[in-house]
């Protein structure tokens, strides 16, 4: 499985390059736009096509879920430790981030999939994950239904050492919102993926 995650300040051709993404087989598109008011998030998801919203998961603005027929959340660690979490009486998909390989095999199957960082050092955020990269840690993963993203760091060059390793996919931002050429690099990643 590969995600992308939504880059903090806006790119040109931001929303072109996500159905791109989504035409050539992105699985998810998380909005992780902490920033942004209500209406600059009811902007920002109207344009992503209706049919594409059924893929999109906030990071924030859950109120705006059924209005856009969102049903997908990502939970961050803070929140999610701290019981912080929206209950829909719906059926809601949740994922949710971890930095420990102790504290994904601890989470209970409420949650789809887990991002786990940094497996590599970030693209986007300069000296993260340089002296605490966990990528060696997915080996004691324990059997579980919760998928295990990689997330840091990923690129089409790293991403087969970390399927290798036994995550189930990765999520990609640095690779994708500060490369030249970001659909060849989902492409390349998203055919090892097809590998696994």
């Amino acid at each position: 499985m590969i995600v992308v995650i939504s880059p903090e300040s806006e790119q040109i051709n931001e929303h072109y390059l996500i159905e791109e993404l989504f035409a050539n087989g992105l699985d998810y598109f998380h909005i992780r736009k902490y920033h942004f008011s209500d209406d600059e998030m009811r902007q920002y998801i109207d344009l992503i096509p209706p049919q594409l919203r059924g893929q999109l998961v906030l990071h924030s603005h859950f109120h705006l879920a059924r209005e856009f027929n969102i049903n997908r959340f990502h939970i961050n660690e803070k929140h999610r430790v701290s019981q912080q979490i929206i209950y829909f009486p719906e059926k809601f998909h949740y994922s949710t981030s971890v930095h420990k390989i102790q504290d994904y095999n601890h989470l209970s199957n409420f949650w789809e999939y887990a991002f786990f960082s940094p497996v590599f050092p970030s693209i986007s955020k300069e000296n993260y994950g340089v002296e605490n990269a966990v990528l060696q840690d997915i080996k004691h993963k324990k059997d579980s239904s919760i998928l295990l993203l990689g997330l840091g760091g990923i690129h089409h060059k790293n991403y087969q050492s970390l399927r290798e390793q036994g995550a189930d996919g990765g999520a990609l931002l640095g690779s994708i919102w500060q490369t030249p050429q970001p659909l060849s690099n989902f492409l390349k990643c998203k055919k090892i993926d097809l590998l696994y």
